[in-house]
């Protein structure tokens, strides 16, 4: 039993689609007996994968800022909720309170967040596992369709990374650490073989 972090979007204005797959990580988490570690907001999927996950019988923990809270959208359905004074004790919380890191689609708070565990990992501050889901878009990939316009999410900014390391800007050891799967239930098997 593991204490995941789940690094998602919050927007309001996402297509369904989106929060049930955030609903349906939550109940995955669950139904492996882990803990969800997030956010601590109750909006768009961060609020749904919370859900999802205290519907499956799971522990939820929250960790979220005060100034979220005083714009009233905090998670107080959360078993545990912790408000922190700003957005980087935040993260250093969701840090130390995570055994592994899985990243849902989302946008740069997401981004920021999947690169700090990314690049602390990197740097051995931990040895914490950290995971992308590269959700598949569905359909026929078309020019301008979106993130990932080759297939998934984060396909276009895969690439992107192996670039990196080929033109030596990064590590390919650094590129070993992040897991890149094309859904959760896959991520979530890929760290935990990584949690032994």
């Amino acid at each position: 039993m593991a204490a995941i972090c789940v690094f998602c979007a919050s927007s309001r204005r996402l297509e369904q689609r989106w929060l049930d797959l955030a609903d349906a990580t939550g109940r995955e988490i669950a139904r492996r007996g882990h803990t969800l570690v997030s956010g601590g907001g109750r909006v768009g999927m961060m609020g749904a994968v919370a859900e999802g996950a205290r519907a499956g019988g799971a522990h939820t923990l929250g960790v979220i800022p005060q100034t979220l809270v005083d714009r009233e959208i905090a998670d107080l359905a959360a078993d545990e909720l912790v408000v922190t004074d700003d957005m980087f004790d935040r993260k250093a919380m969701m840090i130390e309170k995570s055994d592994a890191f899985l990243t849902l689609p989302g946008g740069l708070g997401t981004l920021d967040e999947l690169f700090e565990v990314w690049t602390t990992a990197m740097l051995g501050l931990h040895r914490k596992p950290v995971a992308i889901v590269d959700t598949p878009l569905g359909g026929p990939a078309t020019a301008g369709s979106g993130p990932g316009e080759k297939g998934g999410f984060y396909t276009g900014l895969v690439a992107w990374l192996r670039g990196l390391a080929e033109t030596a800007f990064a590590r390919e050891d650094a590129l070993d650490l992040l897991i890149v799967a094309d859904s959760v239930p896959a991520a979530l098997s890929a760290i935990e073989a990584r949690l032994g």
